[in-house]
């Protein structure tokens, strides 16, 4: 049997997005029973290979393999034979010979998760690579937002921060697209690349306009970043493209893939009002996570529902 893998959002379509989706509902319900466990995975292994630091995506998925019943290795680079100079593909050789049924991947470079499937026969799932992708999480704002809103198809959603470094954005404005919402990208010039609207959104450099959005997604400043001629000053960014109590009117809702940085990207009183989905969407990651899971390794047939449409991908190598 051929490794299953879900490595971009693209790749899914309109039906596999909402087969995840009502998958992710039933294992919700999961979430309210004393026991938040299924027998599904019962006997197989989910590995969770995290190059880079995480603490939601890590812990909801470590949390969606236990409920689904699987044994769980979390392997990070600290501690790891990484630290003693051993090479990405090393690393994912190794754990290959236990013979984990899916490895969960979060590394720095682009392409990098697809290297990890043309190395093992486990099924992959990318849990961010570098500045390219990161589907779960696009698929846990669909969900969230749905079920807050009821509906995705029409929805105008403004997608506001660092666009030139986000991999959430760039999945994001392929699924949102894709489940028929309008979606606006907004930021300082030098954070919003041209090509950016290659994927179908508008691009706006000021907020003129932001009032009439359903959904307003703030990504995260990379402070690190934000410097010198790279990008405005972070005392200018707040001015200019924080989201605040002025700026949020009656009826939207605000999303933040996290970790915020309260004051920046984002005023606290927003972060705590009841428009903000922040803490919702947490909450579906271990639902949505579960699904995706499911239907790599238990689906349709029980050997495994391919979520990718069937494109090969070519995989660039890691800089």
């Amino acid at each position: 049997m051929s490794a299953r893998h879900l490595l971009a959002i693209g790749d899914l379509g309109r039906e596999g997005i909402e087969r995840i989706l009502a998958r992710a509902e039933s294992f919700a319900e999961v979430a309210g029973r004393p026991i938040k466990k299924v027998p599904t995975l019962r006997g197989r292994t989910v590995i969770n290979l995290f190059m880079e630091p995480s603490t939601r995506t890590q812990s909801s998925f470590e949390l969606a393999a236990k409920r689904l019943s699987a044994d769980v290795v979390t392997v990070k680079a600290q501690g790891s034979s990484v630290e003693k100079g051993e090479s990405f593909k090393d690393t994912v050789l190794t754990l290959s010979a236990y013979d984990p049924s899916a490895i969960v991947v979060r590394a720095p470079h682009a392409g990098a998760a697809a290297l990890v499937a043309r190395w093992s026969r486990a099924s992959v799932v990318n849990a961010g690579d570098g500045k390219h992708e990161h589907p779960t999480q696009a698929l846990l704002d669909l969900f969230t937002l749905r079920r807050r809103l009821g509906r995705l198809d029409g929805l105008s959603v403004w997608i506001v921060g660092d666009v030139a470094h986000s991999r959430v954005a760039r999945s994001g404005i392929v699924a949102l697209r894709t489940m028929g919402c309008e979606v606006t990208v907004c930021g300082p010039p030098t954070l919003v690349p041209r090509a950016i609207a290659e994927l179908g959104c508008s691009v706006r450099y000021d907020l003129a306009g932001i009032e009439r959005a359903d959904v307003i997604y703030a990504l995260r400043v990379q402070r690190e970043r934000i410097a010198g001629i790279v990008a405005p000053s972070l005392r200018e960014y707040v001015e200019r493209w924080q989201i605040d109590g002025r700026r949020l009117r009656p009826g939207q809702v605000v999303m933040h893939p996290g970790p915020v940085n309260r004051g920046v990207e984002l005023a606290s009183e927003v972060c705590d009002s009841p428009q903000s989905l922040i803490v919702d969407q947490v909450e579906a990651g271990v639902a949505v996570r579960m699904a995706v899971l499911y239907e790599l390794l238990a689906g349709a047939g029980g050997d495994g529902a391919r979520l990718s449409a069937g494109r090969e991908q070519e995989a660039p190598q890691p800089a």
